[in-house]
């Protein structure tokens, strides 16, 4: 990825309110998350990706560029305006943002896309395999699970922290192993207020 590997944007809902509101579009979080994944491109090559015209898929380019989510990247030619995500990762505390109501938007906004994206990973998934793409060392290490379990609020941190470290272990690892695939890692620790 032609990004900053080396940090994260953490929003703050005082500080950083007119951003969040620029990340309450669902087509901006879409395009923000495809320079991450797939690295540069230009607002017509992410218009083929996400179905819309090349004009507005431009216009929300702009606006996360205004916002610094996205820089411009190096062009092949001058002719065309290629973009990159600034950050690998854009994170935020939880407990902030559920106070500010531009945070808790963007924040439902995030949580219903990703759980898009976890549908949409397993039925890419689930092609891959079924057409032959993915080999059986990477069928028997992949998975999906749930699990509801009782946790302190301290406890659930304390997951989610180890959770993240292990991640970035990881990434840090493979990063240059030839074998290495994207692999969507998806992690959701939400408490119920009924049990």
């Amino acid at each position: 990825m032609d990004s900053d590997d080396s940090q994260g944007r953490v929003l703050d809902p005082t500080r950083d309110a007119a951003a969040l509101k620029a990340l309450t579009h669902p087509l901006r979080i879409q395009l923000l998350g495809l320079l991450r994944q797939f690295g540069p491109a230009t607002a017509s090559e992410l218009a083929v990706r996400t179905g819309e015209s090349s004009a507005s898929a431009s216009y929300h380019l702009r606006v996360l560029a205004k916002y610094a989510f996205i820089a411009e990247a190096e062009h092949r030619d001058s002719r065309e305006r290629r973009w990159k995500a600034v950050h690998r990762v854009t994170s935020w505390d939880n407990a902030a943002m559920e106070k500010d109501p531009v945070g808790q938007e963007f924040v439902g906004i995030s949580r219903r896309l990703q759980a898009d994206h976890l549908a949409a990973s397993a039925r890419r998934y689930e092609s891959d395999v079924a057409v032959g793409l993915l080999g059986e060392e990477w069928t028997g290490a992949a998975g999906i699970s749930d699990t509801l379990i009782r946790l302190t609020p301290e406890s659930l941190l304390e997951l989610t922290e180890l959770l993240d470290a292990k991640v970035e272990e990881l990434r840090r690892r493979d990063a240059d192993d030839p074998r290495a695939r994207q692999v969507a890692v998806i992690f959701a620790g939400l408490p119920r207020a009924d049990v």
